[in-house]
């Protein structure tokens, strides 16, 4: 009969055939298991130290083609749009490399006449009515009449800060100066600096869509603004990026758009407000629009100017 001795012996002798298995197993795999681990991290160490000096590298490659973009402006702009009045609007989206589109256009010599920074809450949907009831008030006859905010103050403050057609009656100074400070009072506008007069053409800074939940709504505002001062001036729209719904992409898709409204996609770059300019002087002097830049539907990275 087995009695309860045996099946201790039983029992120590299998947890003790286990442990003489393991201790033999893993001094038998040890080696190479721990050399194999060991190869694959220093693998993935190596693989991570040449992705690290891969993005040092284009990081200076591309520091290296903002300073060569900047000396060429140096050398190509001057002289490109003297006497030439430029009015520059900034979007939030934008507000990052406003400074340095306005800097590349004085360097081709243009008059800056103003600078302004319209607000998220000129194109937000919720100041429709406000918009209207500002637009209806000033003396400025002839605007759109369809019930869109964003729309009809648009053409109010392109009637304002750019020339207006032949025939039309001349915009005063005081009327100007009051068109413009009822809408930075109603936290639409900020002029950033005082309006010196009249513009010939305009360029629009903005950047990526918006994403909240009246994105649709606003990147169409920013369309409509757009359209606007393209029908009282030449403009080119400085932007950040060609798809989701930005102002570039929607311009690039309309082919009426596309015929009289340029666009640059780089404009976060050196090398992008430098085209900036460059399309303006083409607007300017050539009067054709152009699409340029790195995303889609560019039709090259700079126009060609005439010698």
């Amino acid at each position: 009969m087995i009695n309860f001795r045996y099946h201790v012996v039983s029992l120590t002798a299998v947890f003790l055939a286990l442990a003489i298995g393991l201790v033999v197993g893993t001094a038998a795999l040890n080696g190479p298991v721990a050399d194999s681990l060991k190869e694959r991290v220093n693998g993935l160490s190596k693989d991570n130290q040449q992705m690290r000096q891969s993005v040092n590298s284009m990081q200076k490659e591309l520091d290296m083609e903002e300073d060569f973009a900047a000396e060429m402006a140096q050398v190509y702009l001057p002289g490109k749009l003297t006497g030439r009045r430029v009015l520059v609007l900034s979007l939030p989206s934008g507000r990052d490399h406003t400074e340095g589109v306005v800097k590349m256009l004085q360097t081709a010599g243009a008059n800056v006449t103003g600078r302004v920074d319209v607000q998220d809450k000129f194109i937000n949907p919720d100041s429709n009515n406000n918009l209207l009831e500002l637009a209806s008030s000033s003396p400025v006859a002839g605007l759109p009449g369809n019930g869109k905010g964003v729309e009809t103050s648009s053409a109010l403050l392109a009637s304002v800060l750019l020339d207006r057609p032949q025939g039309s009656p001349a915009v005063s100074e005081a009327e100007r100066r009051s068109v413009l400070q009822s809408y930075a009072t109603a936290g639409y506008l900020t002029p950033e600096d005082k309006i010196s007069g009249p513009a010939e053409s305009v360029v629009l800074v903005t950047g990526q869509p918006y994403i909240d939940k009246d994105a649709g709504r606003k990147d169409d505002a920013v369309v409509q603004m757009a359209e606007q001062f393209d029908k009282t001036g030449a403009i080119v729209v400085a932007g950040m990026g060609s798809a989701g719904g930005n102002v570039v992409a929607v311009v690039r898709g309309d082919p009426v758009l596309t015929q009289t409204i340029s666009t640059v996609d780089n404009a976060n770059s050196v090398q992008g407000q430098l085209v900036t300019a460059l399309a303006l002087v083409q607007q300017v002097t050539e009067k054709k629009a152009g699409q340029y830049g790195v995303g889609d539907n560019a039709a090259g990275l700079l126009p060609k100017l005439p010698q």
